[in-house]
């Protein structure tokens, strides 16, 4: 082969004979023997590349990819491979997408900068400034030391976000990486196969889904789910295989009746059967509390039709066909996803009484369906301007900048961003009828941030449906939002409390943070004065309850609590009822009297994510569905108990009036520590069995400590861990419980 030619397809293999490259199928070890793979890999990319790129653009990914093999030359990946073979075939998938010159040399040299030490100046003086900033944007921040491995996750994450902002192409490219990495996940330990596989469903997965990536985003879950419970992936891929046999025959049935439907409405269509993902399966399953049998007993169809007008003949030839059921019928097409997907979706009883769900869409919708941003990733259409799907992923990648802005630091950033990779959405329309998708639960406030920041930072009220509403209100499927501004408002602590977008959460923090000390003192003592009045107490403070106050705290003078209360450090709520409690004890002229403020006033609500002001206590660890009990110190935080924790029984008496109410928040989204002891038989495998199987119930194991007696036959394991509820709690004790060698079980209440 010449290497300087620029019209042949083929790109250099210099170690050819010895390539290995991945195909899809999983585990690789049963793939096709190393030599074939080898060449079959660089042709097949080479091949492909060929069809629509240009001779002069296969010469620059001839060169890169040179570059990439020599720099990898002798090194291995964790299966024996030559390590270039994992470069090859991340550019072969990105190549399915049809990506640029650019994207496929910067897939090739991807990891040139991270595990070579190539720096950027080079790259860019060998393949110039857009490749060298792709592959920049996709290389970890190693050399840089960070506190924990959480946090350089955490700002690893922050630099390719940002950079995928600037160059969607970035993220294409990581996710291909990922792709890869996941299908020859085999090779790695099990607890690092549990871990990037746990990554790979916390980001990567909503990622791919809110790119409209979908056959990435079902790929990865399958993968991710056979990583961190290879038993149920085990149990479920078996039990779905016997089970294909059994429903030949109906999907038969169905799959001629509705193309005898079609064809005789005069509708030219491709019916396809669509199979559940393993992890759909599963999921259902979990979230539904349904059975195998029932989840299996819905049969899936795909239909693709030749025109827009058609997919609604199609349905009303599918309702005439079979008895539609009632209120599953979801038109995505005049309302499309926030990811782009546009279908018609509906669920019909079918033979046997069997349902049977149909997707309905165009050739067009089905391409960006299944490959979304990536259909599209040239970001113009050939009059130059952004179709539907483009603006909206520009929004979004406009908002990760914004955030980045406002933010303080990575860890923070990436929880914002998270919240907004949440796939289930709500559908609200402007005044002028434009559609804006939020997250489930999502408020006007969460709206006004979305429209723009400065809408957000003045909003006082609302408008749904043309009748007035807080800002609080969540918003529902439909709603025509508008949202009343006024110049002299600004962003208050409280509204951490019910946001819940990122971008809304980053710009109130933002704004708090910025506050210059006079507004604050002002925004404080206005917070702390309407706490007072929902207190029926009076808003001016007497001047000995003043004194008091600022004595019972660390604030030097009542100013700078005000302060602390404008900034969100203290909560307005709490230091109003410590003010209660002090005139309860002036009025009975003791500082021990029995409180009635619990008979007065409604409970505290708590979300577990409220700033310093509000401590779960680490004596009893309270979780979502606990009752709850609230200490109010004398620094005016509230320590949250459990209201069985011995700690607070014995300190309850002793000052009564300092202890309320407090109820946790609806819709919490987050996870709570815990601590749990197991006493196992004294045996070789008892710690790894019951973490495998706390690991397989779905929760986080943060400590773990072993008391070993060696004058008994059992051993006392200790675990800290991180669940969702009281109900996530009791199904994962009930599973270690079944754990052969385990004796006993329980929560640790009190520390």
């Amino acid at each position: 082969m010449n290497p300087s030619s620029t019209d042949n397809p083929t790109l250099p293999a210099q170690r050819a004979p010895t390539l290995r490259s991945s195909t899809k199928n999983f585990p690789e070890k049963e793939t096709a023997p190393p030599h074939a793979i080898g060449v079959a890999s660089v042709t097949q990319l080479a091949t492909r590349l060929a069809e629509y790129l240009t001779p002069s653009d296969l010469k620059k990914v001839k060169e890169a990819y040179r570059f990439s093999d020599e720099m990898h030359l002798g090194q291995v990946r964790k299966s024996g491979e030559p390590y270039i073979s994992h470069p090859i075939a991340v550019a072969e998938i990105c190549a399915e997408w049809k990506l640029d010159a650019q994207a496929i040399m910067a897939a090739l040299l991807h990891d040139v900068m991270e595990d070579q030490d190539v720096k950027k100046d080079e790259l860019i003086e060998r393949f110039g400034a857009p490749v060298a900033a792709l592959v920049d944007g996709l290389s970890k921040l190693d050399k840089i030391e960070f506190q924990s491995q959480i946090e350089q996750q955490a700002e690893n994450f922050r630099k390719m976000l940002l950079a995928m902002a600037r160059d969607v192409r970035v993220i294409l490219v990581k996710l291909a990486d990922r792709l890869h990495n996941m299908r020859t996940l085999d090779a790695m330990s099990a607890d690092k196969r549990r871990r990037i596989a746990r990554e790979t469903m916390e980001v990567y997965v909503p990622i791919a889904h809110r790119l409209g990536l979908n056959n990435i985003y079902r790929e990865l879950q399958d993968l991710a789910f056979c990583h961190i419970y290879p038993v149920r992936y085990r149990t479920i891929s078996k039990a779905v295989r016997a089970a294909r046999g059994n429903r030949r025959e109906v999907v038969s049935k169905i799959m001629e009746s509705v193309k005898q439907a079609l064809s005789s409405a005069g509708i030219a269509a491709e019916v396809y059967g669509r199979e559940k993902t393993l992890y759909g399966i599963y999921r259902k399953m979990r979230n539904k509390h349904l059975s195998f049998s029932q989840v299996l007993d819905v049969y899936g169809f795909r239909v693709v039709v030749d025109s827009f007008p058609n997919c609604y003949v199609a349905v009303g030839a599918l309702h005439a066909l079979f008895k539609p059921m009632p209120g599953k019928f979801k038109d995505y097409i005049a309302i499309p996803k926030l990811n782009g997907y546009q279908s018609l979706h509906t669920t019909l009883i079918g033979p046997y009484g069997t349902p049977v769900e149909f997707q309905i869409r165009t050739e067009e919708m089905h391409r960006v369906a299944e490959s979304g941003v990536a259909a599209h990733w040239l970001y113009k259409n050939d009059n130059g301007v952004l179709t539907d799907l483009q603006q909206r992923t520009h929004a979004w990648l406009q908002s990760l900048l914004d955030i980045q802005h406002q933010t303080g630091d990575s860890a923070e950033f990436l929880e914002h961003v998270k919240v907004d990779l949440f796939p289930d959405s709500v559908y609200v329309f402007t005044p002028k009828s434009t559609i804006i998708a939020l997250p489930r639960g999502a408020t006007a406030l969460d709206f006004a941030y979305t429209i723009h920041t400065d809408i957000g930072d003045h909003a006082v009220s609302a408008r749904i449906n043309h009748e007035s509403a807080t800002l609080k209100t969540e918003l529902r499927n439909g709603d025509i939002v508008e949202i009343d501004v006024s110049d002299d408002a600004r962003p208050t602590p409280n509204w951490l409390g019910f946001v819940r977008t990122g971008k809304a959460r980053s710009a109130i923090r933002h704004n708090l943070r910025t506050i210059n000390p006079s507004e604050a003192i002002e925004l404080g003592q206005m917070l702390l004065e309407q706490a007072l009045v929902a207190l029926q107490l009076p808003a001016a403070l007497p001047a000995a309850i003043a004194e008091r106050l600022v004595n019972e705290t660390s604030a030097k003078s009542l100013e700078e609590l005000y302060a602390d209360i404008g900034v969100g450090k203290r909560m307005a709520v709490l230091v109003a009822r410590h003010i209660f409690g002090l005139m309860e004890m002036q009025t009975s002229g003791s500082s021990n009297s029995a409180s009635s403020i619990d008979k007065k006033i409604e409970p505290v609500t708590i979300s577990g994510n409220e700033s310093t002001s509000v401590l779960l206590s680490s004596c009893c660890l309270p979780i979502p569905g606990d009752d709850l009990i609230g200490h109010l110190r004398r620094d005016q935080t509230l320590a949250v108990h459990t209201i069985d924790c011995e700690i607070a029984k014995r300190l309850r008496p002793k000052e009564p009036g300092r202890w309320i109410e407090v109820k946790w928040d609806n819709g919490l989204h987050r996870r709570f520590e815990c601590r749990i002891r197991v006493l196992v038989q004294d045996e070789k495998g008892a710690l790894a069995r019951v973490a495998a199987e706390i690991g397989e119930s779905d929760a986080n194991i943060v400590h773990v400590a072993m008391d070993d007696n060696h004058t008994s036959v059992l051993t006392e394991l200790r675990f800290t861990i991180q669940v969702e509820d009281r109900v996530h709690l009791a199904r994962l004790m009930r599973n270690v419980r079944s754990i052969s060698g385990v004796a006993r079980i329980l929560r640790e209440r009190s520390s």
